[in-house]
């Protein structure tokens, strides 16, 4: 059974930093394309950065710069580091699992529809 588990949000102020955990069991994400998605109160999920198989990241232009996505395979968790927020980062933040190994292009950004696995999503709360 695959299980993917966010934590680490949380309420900070504008120019705050987290650190978003997801804990990945039941499916080997490392050939996999991964992803962290957000969602804000009444919007669409975006696509926050991409982590292709071999590693090739994605960024959103919105967050270039200031997230870092990084995994530590040992523990099979991947982490979002979220530096310089702003009270347009607020939002429900979920970790995704693609079937397909290669995201490489930000086409994928937008394509939350072919993600097959989601966290419950981790809440995130920037106050300027």
């Amino acid at each position: 059974q695959v299980q993917l588990v966010e934590s680490g949000g949380g309420s900070v102020q504008s120019g705050g930093s987290l650190r978003l955990s997801c804990a990945v069991s039941g499916y080997p994400y490392s050939g996999h394309c991964m992803a962290w998605f957000r969602q804000a109160p009444g919007k669409g999920r975006e696509g926050v950065v991409l982590l292709s198989s071999g590693g090739t990241t994605t960024y959103a232009d919105s967050v270039k710069g200031r997230f870092t996505i990084s995994q530590d395979s040992a523990e099979n968790t991947l982490y979002l580091e979220m530096n310089s927020l702003k009270s347009e980062d607020t939002a429900m933040y979920y970790c995704a699992a693609a079937q397909f190994s290669y995201c490489r292009t930000d086409y994928f950004l937008s394509r939350a529809d072919l993600f097959a696995y989601w966290g419950q999503g981790t809440r995130v709360t920037v106050s300027s």
